[in-house]
């Protein structure tokens, strides 16, 4: 059945009928793809057939509605069926993916440690990214790790860049024994200054 645009009042039945979203996500037309992907979320099946869907999706139009919709459910799953795409050798997908991480952090929120300690340093990248919209006191907590132990000078970067914003006091210690392990990185020694005066400063006048 295919989805043909109508007043609100119309449309309200077919648009969460499970049968015609399914059909529609799987192979109809861009524009009924697009209607079902923005749809689907309604439906208590809709995380699954939104998955589905991202599997197979080429079209850009069609992938940001989905991910718009995955990040509408705001659940722990929903921000578990977006973690494999941080992986994709497709811009736009990990693009897509991070976004609608950033859309839902308390739904995020369970799976930045094992983010932030993944094997593969780009993901771990990205997740200092994503623990920015976590609150200051659990940002601050996740990232203490990262400037203990990270061996990637670019990761312990990316903690840093979010640290400026966040960071705490008790963490200048940290940020100065992390700038000690990366001697020779003269970007890493100099963002990790700013952060260290800027958190300074805010504890200064705070005092």
């Amino acid at each position: 059945m295919p989805l043909v645009k109508r007043s609100a009042s119309e449309t309200a039945a077919p648009l969460l009928d499970a049968s015609t979203l399914t059909a529609a996500l799987a192979g109809g037309p861009t524009d009924e793809r697009w209607t079902a992907a923005r749809a689907a979320a309604e439906l208590p099946n809709g995380l699954a057939l939104l998955s589905d869907a991202l599997s197979r999706e080429a079209d850009p139009r069609v992938r940001e509605a989905i991910f718009t919709s995955i990040a509408r459910t705001r659940i722990p799953e929903s921000a578990a069926a977006l973690l494999p795409y941080l992986r994709s050798d497709d811009a736009s997908l990990r693009a897509g993916a991070l976004d609608a991480l950033r859309a839902m952090p308390e739904a995020t929120a369970p799976h930045l440690p094992g983010l932030l300690t993944d094997k593969d340093a780009d993901v771990r990248i990205l997740a200092c990214e994503l623990v920015r919209n976590q609150p200051v006191g659990e940002a601050n907590r996740l990232l203490r790790p990262i400037l203990a132990t990270e061996s990637q000078a670019n990761v312990c970067g990316a903690a840093v860049e979010v640290l400026v914003e966040v960071g705490g006091p008790d963490l200048l210690p940290l940020l100065a024994e992390c700038a000690g392990r990366f001697p020779d990185d003269p970007f890493l020694g100099f963002a990790i200054q700013v952060a260290s005066d800027r958190i300074g400063l805010q504890a200064s006048n705070r005092g």
